[in-house]
């Protein structure tokens, strides 16, 4: 990797922020597992100041794995078993019940699940929990429970029915927020404070927290909505609620690409950091397996509130599956991504890779709605094609 990947790089960010539509502002880098092979931004992150690799953004969902990492450790110490009822730990788990259709009056009917939800279930999203955004059938139910969405930070915004029984399907939701309330029922602390202590200290990850500080607020870039028109209006004062009554484990993390980037080369370097090691290469390798078995695969993601997702599908066609926790691609990617690697992403267009074979991993940051944004997915697929273009032939 050298100029030729610097070059292609900064094109492919000068034509994001440059096209039409256009991005705002956006950083991408990539590492292998030594060093920083790419760093670049381009555009804005506020009005006044342009947009660096140190921008600090609201991550979303790239939050899952920060908390499954949580998970996995205390797994390993013999703290938690994956596969004992979650509700060993967190007794609220065993009050969920299962949505059995709805009544004429528009009511949900419930029903008693046929199994516990386990901690495994919930890494793997096949415990029966969902998104709003992404089935209709749950935005249907927090209508008629009128119940706050996750993003409400709310303890009661996780008391949600389930969709299917547990460990019967794969359906992308809340799950990990309730893993993330097992990692504090295990250790006693909030989650922000497990994850200082035992992933973002180890690997040198400062500007990462559920809680704005003074200085990251600083550096903070401000979030876009992408009208019909393709334009894009800065949402005035969007912020994930700081200090919320649950630091959920699914969405709420504040970071920027630098220090997530930090994150991917531990898992490169089988859960070894700069100052200590956060997993074992045996959790590694465990959880970078496909873990719904051979009859289950995840499936495309239908944007059901429009303003804050499109259909969402990576590399559609291709079989997919998901480890603890990120996507497993099964196949190689027309990128060049290995077939086995690991990735996931965030609601405001913000996406990972973790390829373990070719010793790679990138991040793509934009702050934007909604999700799967046709612009920034086709440039981050441009980045990441151009990385491993980079690459010395196998």
């Amino acid at each position: 990797m050298g100029n030729d990947l610097t070059e292609a790089a900064d094109a492919i960010l000068r034509r994001g922020v440059a096209g039409s539509p256009a991005l705002t502002g956006v950083v991408a880098m990539a590492t292998d597992r030594d060093r920083v092979v790419y760093a670049g931004a381009a555009g804005q992150r506020a009005p006044d100041a342009p947009m660096t690799t140190d921008a600090v953004m609201a991550i979303f969902s790239t939050t899952k794995a920060v908390t499954a990492t949580a998970a996995l450790q205390l797994a390993e110490e013999g703290r938690l078993d994956l596969d004992a009822p979650a509700a060993t730990y967190v007794p609220d788990l065993g009050e969920i019940q299962v949505l059995d259709g709805f009544a004429e009056d528009g009511s949900p009917r419930l029903r008693p699940p046929t199994r516990p939800i386990t901690t495994r279930m919930l890494l793997l999203h096949t415990a029966g929990f969902g998104y709003d955004i992404f089935n209709e059938r749950y935005a249907r139910l927090l209508r008629a429970r009128k119940q706050a969405t996750v993003t409400s930070g709310t303890r009661a915004s996780l008391m949600t029915p389930l969709l299917f029984d547990p460990g019967e399907a794969w359906e992308y939701g809340s799950n990990i927020d309730w893993a993330g309330q097992v990692v504090e029922a295990v250790t006693g602390r909030r989650l922000g404070a497990v994850m200082r202590e035992r992933i973002f200290a180890p690997l040198g990850m400062d500007s990462t927290g559920f809680v704005l500080t003074q200085e990251m607020r600083g550096r903070l870039a401000r979030m876009h909505q992408r009208g019909g028109d393709g334009a894009l209006t800065e949402i005035a004062g969007f912020e994930l609620p700081q200090e919320p009554e649950v630091e959920m484990g699914g969405h709420g993390l504040y970071s920027t690409a630098e220090d997530y980037l930090r994150f991917i080369r531990m898992w490169l370097n089988d859960g070894a950091g700069p100052h200590g090691t956060v997993l074992r290469p045996e959790t590694v390798a465990m959880a970078a397996t496909n873990g719904l078995g051979p009859d289950l695969r995840i499936h495309a993601l239908p944007g059901v509130k429009r303003h804050l997702s499109h259909d969402a599908e990576f590399f559609p066609g291709m079989p997919k599956s998901w480890g603890l926790s990120f996507m497993i691609n099964d196949e190689e990617a027309p990128t060049g991504r290995s077939a086995g690697s690991l990735a996931w992403a965030g609601l405001a267009n913000l996406y990972f890779w973790i390829d373990r074979t070719r010793g790679v991993g990138g991040f793509w940051g934009t702050q934007l709605f909604p999700f799967a944004d046709p612009a920034s997915v086709e440039n981050f697929l441009a980045f990441e094609t151009a990385v491993y273009r980079s690459l010395t032939p196998r």
